[in-house]
């Protein structure tokens, strides 16, 4: 199968005055964009609330009715190691130095992820071509649910804004059992070639994945039931999905961001790659410190869209320098004030794409 392209304008004057207002500040400040002191200290609080939660499940130090709270706390704990830890390391922003960012964003394969599989599908193919159904993965999870005009409208759609919950609740046993290892043979993300690891890197992926079997269920099957511990499990896999889904879906899947289409033809967008970032992109509750905190700036998402090798710690920082930007370019600048908001266009978003109702898309230009 021919592999899609989309292709982007060089870097115009909006991209070039941006990175230079944001150098500018680092300069005035005097702070390096990575290797945040308050990273180093998030990081640790992170890791030991989620390795503290497992040890009271494996030594059955709890109650049998607090087990459950137990297991959804590990679940919240490894969530925040999702969005804050691993995420800024495997872009490259939690440190200057390669072997510490590898070291940290190796936390994804402990959990039972493939930094190797995110790289790719995250960093390349998301990055990129954010919200251009056809590429995209994010927004192309048919037939199972309909996040685009154009992707085909199936019956049940209509309650998509219903059962995408439970969609979302079991992606990371969908990561564990089945897609990384779909796309380690394919060499395909979104109908994107992506290179085969080398022997080292496959047998560390691998390797993640044994370890993640051997802490998640080998051991605790050796000790306890098999129905409690596969319980557990689910519970914990479940709201681990949730929680890290739905902070990515609000994000870009939202009535006031672009939804473009790729076809098989060459494709390019009118507007810089930048430009495109800012306009399929939006922040919400910005204010809100404890969200900020946990989920790793992500509220921050245009921020970090934009300057992925910043540590999320600047986000709120550099958040007036973009708006501003954006502001004197006649770029909109979406922000949902509250948590809730941002949840609500979700939401809204999902019921149109379950009916048959017109919602605008940007078709993408064939290219010359």
């Amino acid at each position: 199968m021919e592999p899609i392209r989309v292709h982007f304008p060089g870097s115009g004057a909006f991209h070039l005055e941006l990175k230079r207002r944001v150098a500018e500040y680092f300069e005035g400040v005097q702070i390096s964009p990575r290797d945040a002191a308050w990273m180093y200290l998030k990081s640790a609080i992170l890791l030991s609330w989620t390795v503290s939660a497992y040890l009271l499940l494996i030594t059955n130090s709890l109650a049998w009715w607090l087990t459950p709270i137990a297991a959804i706390c590990l679940a919240v704990g490894m969530a925040g190691i999702g969005v804050s830890v691993q995420h800024d390391a495997n872009h490259g922003g939690y440190s200057r130095n390669r072997w510490v960012n590898r070291l940290f964003g190796c936390c994804l394969d402990v959990m039972g992820g493939s930094s190797y599989i995110w790289y790719w599908k995250h960093n390349i193919v998301h990055h990129t071509y954010t919200n251009i159904s056809g590429i995209d993965v994010d927004v192309d999870i048919e037939p199972f649910l309909r996040l685009a005009p154009t992707q085909p409208l199936l019956r049940y759609h209509k309650y998509q804004y219903i059962y995408i919950w439970f969609i979302y609740g079991l992606l990371p046993a969908n990561w564990h059992f089945y897609a990384d290892y779909r796309d380690l043979v394919n060499s395909d993300i979104g109908g994107m070639p992506i290179p085969r690891p080398s022997r080292l890197v496959l047998i560390a992926t691998l390797f993640g994945k044994l370890f993640f079997y051997g802490w998640s269920l080998i051991l605790p099957l050796i000790l306890y039931p098999t129905l409690p511990v596969l319980g557990l499990y689910l519970l914990t896999t479940f709201t681990l999905g949730t929680v890290l889904t739905t902070t990515f879906q609000l994000a870009h899947c939202l009535e006031e961001t672009e939804v473009h289409v790729a076809t098989t033809e060459s494709n390019s967008v009118e507007a810089g790659w930048a430009e495109h970032q800012v306009r399929t992109t939006a922040n919400f509750a910005p204010r809100n410190r404890f969200l900020t905190w946990y989920l790793g700036g992500l509220n921050y998402q245009i921020e970090h869209h934009l300057f992925p090798k910043v540590c999320h710690v600047h986000y709120p920082a550099i958040s007036p320098i973009v708006e501003a930007t954006c502001k004197d370019f006649g770029i909109p600048y979406q922000i949902h004030p509250t948590f809730r908001d941002a949840l609500s266009s979700h939401v809204r978003w999902l019921y149109r794409m379950g009916r048959l109702e017109p919602v605008p898309v940007t078709e993408l230009v064939p290219s010359a």
